[in-house]
Parts: C-alpha cells; sequence; structure tokens
C-alpha cells in the first residue's frame, strides 16, 4: 500500500536536506514545558527561509511530509518519555492533497518511533486567504479525528483573525508577536489581548502568547489569563536540541503565587 498521497506521488522529489530546532512552549500554571515547536533548519542550523527558498511548487506535498517526518525522528531521540511533551509542527493547508492519504507519512513515522498520537500538535497558518475552507476543515475534521491538537498560528497578522477564528475553532491559537511587542505600554494591545483571550476561553479554546522577549510583555499577558508561553525570553530555539528554560522565569512565576496566598 502506497504511503503517501497523489500530490507526493506526482510532485518533484525533494533535491536539498535539512533538520530542526526546537524552542519550547512553557505553562506557567502547571510550572512545566508544555511542548516544543519544531523548527526548520538547515542542515549546519541555517534558518528557515535558507531551506523554504529552495522548495518549489511541485516539491510542496513533499516537503510537508518529509518536514513531519524529519520533526517526529527527531523528537522521539529528544523529548523525554512519559511526559506527555507535545510536539508542535507547522503546516500550510494548501499543502494537503488530502487530509487521510497525507497522514499516512506521519502516522507510520509516529508507529514506528513510539510516538503518542495525542501529543502531536499541527499548527496551520495562511499567509494566503484560504479560499477552500471547505477543505480546511475536512483537514482540521480529520485530524481531531486521529487525537492531534490542532492551531491556529500567527493569529492577529495577515488572514488568521476573527473571521477565521469563526468559521473554524481549533483547539489552540497562538497570538502573533507583532500583538505582543510593546504591550506593556500599548492600551490598545492590553485591551485587544485581554479580549481574545476572553472571547477564546468561551469557545473553549487555549490561548498560547508567542514571541515574548521582555518579563513586561510576559507580566500584562499574564495579568490577561494567558498560560502558555513560547518565546526568547523563556529560551532561544536549539539546533537538533532540546535548550534549557531561564530558571528566572520560574522563580517569577513562584513568587507571585506566594504573594498572593
Amino acid at each position: 500500500m502506497a504511503t503517501d498521497c497523489e500530490g507526493c506521488r506526482s510532485g518533484k522529489p525533494l533535491d536539498f536536506d535539512f533538520s530542526m530546532a526546537f524552542q519550547p512552549i512553557f505553562d506557567i500554571a502547571a510550572s512545566r514545558v508544555w511542548g516544543y515547536e519544531a523548527l526548520i533548519r538547515g542542515t549546519a542550523g541555517e534558518g528557515a527561509y535558507a531551506i523554504l527558498s529552495k522548495v518549489s511548487d511541485e516539491q510542496r506535498y513533499r516537503f510537508d511530509q518529509a518536514c513531519r517526518v524529519k520533526a517526529l525522528e527527531l523528537a522521539a531521540r529528544l523529548f523525554p518519555r512519559g511526559q506527555n511533551t507535545r510536539l508542535s509542527i507547522n503546516f500550510l493547508p494548501n499543502a494537503v492533497y488530502e487530509p487521510a492519504a497525507c497522514l499516512r507519512a506521519t502516522l507510520i513515522a509516529a508507529r514506528r518511533h513510539d510516538f503518542p498520537l495525542e501529543s502531536l500538535m499541527f499548527e496551520f497558518t495562511e499567509n494566503e486567504e484560504i479560499v477552500d475552507t471547505g477543505h480546511l476543515q475536512n483537514i482540521l475534521t480529520e485530524y481531531r479525528r486521529q487525537g492531534f491538537i490542532t492551531a491556529l498560528d500567527d493569529f492577529g497578522a495577515g488572514y488568521a483573525g476573527l473571521t477565521l477564528l469563526a468559521d473554524f475553532q481549533p483547539d489552540l491559537i497562538k497570538l502573533d508577536m507583532k500583538l505582543i511587542r510593546g504591550i506593556e505600554v500599548s492600551r490598545p494591545r492590553q485591551i485587544i489581548v485581554a479580549t481574545i483571550a476572553t472571547a477564546a476561553r468561551e469557545l473553549g479554546i487555549q490561548v498560547l502568547a508567542e514571541g515574548v522577549e521582555t518579563e513586561d510583555e510576559f507580566t500584562v499577558l499574564k495579568a490577561a489569563g494567558i498560560t502558555l508561553f513560547q518565546g526568547y525570553w523563556f529560551a532561544k530555539p536549539a539546533f537538533e536540541a532540546l535548550p534549557p528554560i531561564d530558571m528566572s522565569v520560574r522563580a517569577t512565576h513562584r513568587a507571585d503565587r506566594s504573594r498572593v496566598a
């Protein structure tokens, strides 16, 4: 039986190699690493653009599949066992030919490496407008049927906005860093983020703040009720490794809780 979809079989083979870096997602409510996002890198640690710029239209299906397999292989080797650490993988909905068929290689890789499906999170982001909303809905339905977590990346930027959220309710939304940057001195940003957080809770959706770089940003976001964080203030991505979390983050959170108590 074929392990890939028609889009992969008819596409152009990849003529380059790549690897991954990992950046932690920290849960301040549980004071632990919630998961790691897999980020594309060159084999010598080059940035994502160095690889993405090589991907032709005829290779996008194969590249999407190869990214999933590579992320799973590395995560299975690096992640601590038995701690329900999530692996977050990015994908473009337009690079999914047919949801069930395009998952075959992912499922095979997960079984091969004994990686739990419920620990997989797929982030979808659209730099281009989603025209076929039915296709995206089919993808989310199939991913949830498999037990995956679904996430809307870059929320608040480009086409990843309120209309998309009204049409599709993922398990998690990631606030774009442009909304977060300078939030400690921007009342409009504070109001917008607090409103999004409230709406998400009403919809049963978790909120993750990405691109957090300062303690002031963290403090404002935490006050809005956000508990999942990702950004340089916690840890920078590490090439083919899991970076340590800045212990001062945990200390700050513990101190805050002791004052409240």
